[in-house]
């Protein structure tokens, strides 16, 4: 007797079950969210949602995972790149916003996960965060080194620079106060614009014929 053919897994549908999964995570955290109301949003049901995730926290993982990869996406050019320390280095700021900028839900579900991992965030700093921060703190100091950037501490300045950038997007409840709409595509632009600024004049030294 032949035996069933395996079902076969479509990647837009665990796209939607992921895009559902990540507002429903960011919005109720890990105990909070519902397995059903996640199915009836990515317009499944519950017993195929089993079939692409191990179960809830499988799930929850997997969002993490998603997030965090096009996070590393956004890390400097490899060794070898002709740019200079001040190109790659404005170069990944540019991009870590549009990363921000376009995963809303990333400030929350790492705050979540913070203050809910209770000791799980092992693979999340090994995988993922390690490699970008010694990427930027050796790319700091290579500027210094070559004289592009002031004399810093490139710890320091890495954490000031991954701050000044992340907070602008984990805090929305700002724009309340400012009377606007923080993620508006023109407020957007300010701060971008305020940012490239700021590590200019913060970290870069003047280029020849400016001094």
């Amino acid at each position: 007797m032949p035996q069933p053919r395996p079902r076969k897994r479509h990647p837009e549908t665990a796209s939607r079950i992921l895009a559902a999964a990540e507002e429903a995570f960011a919005a109720h955290g890990l105990a909070g969210a519902r397995t059903e109301r996640i199915a009836a949003r990515a317009g499944v049901n519950k017993a195929l949602l089993y079939y692409y995730f191990r179960g809830k926290r499988d799930l929850y993982r997997s969002v993490l995972r998603r997030l965090l990869e096009d996070l590393a996406r956004t890390g400097e050019p490899g060794a070898g790149s002709p740019l200079s320390a001040r190109e790659r280095l404005a170069g990944f700021v540019n991009r870590y916003f549009d990363f921000l900028a376009t995963h809303p839900n990333y400030p929350r579900l790492m705050q979540r996960e913070v203050m809910e991992s209770k000791g799980e965030l092992d693979w999340v700093l090994r995988d993922y965060y390690r490699p970008l921060l010694e990427g930027l703190v050796r790319l700091i100091a290579e500027g210094v080194r070559q004289g592009e950037f002031r004399r810093v501490d490139p710890q320091q300045s890495t954490l000031s620079l991954l701050g000044a950038t992340t907070s602008y997007f984990a805090a929305p409840l700002w724009g309340r106060f400012l009377g606007c709409d923080l993620l508006d595509p023109d407020a957007l632009e300010a701060r971008r614009r305020s940012l490239l600024d700021f590590l200019s004049h913060g970290l870069f030294q003047p280029e020849r014929g400016q001094r």
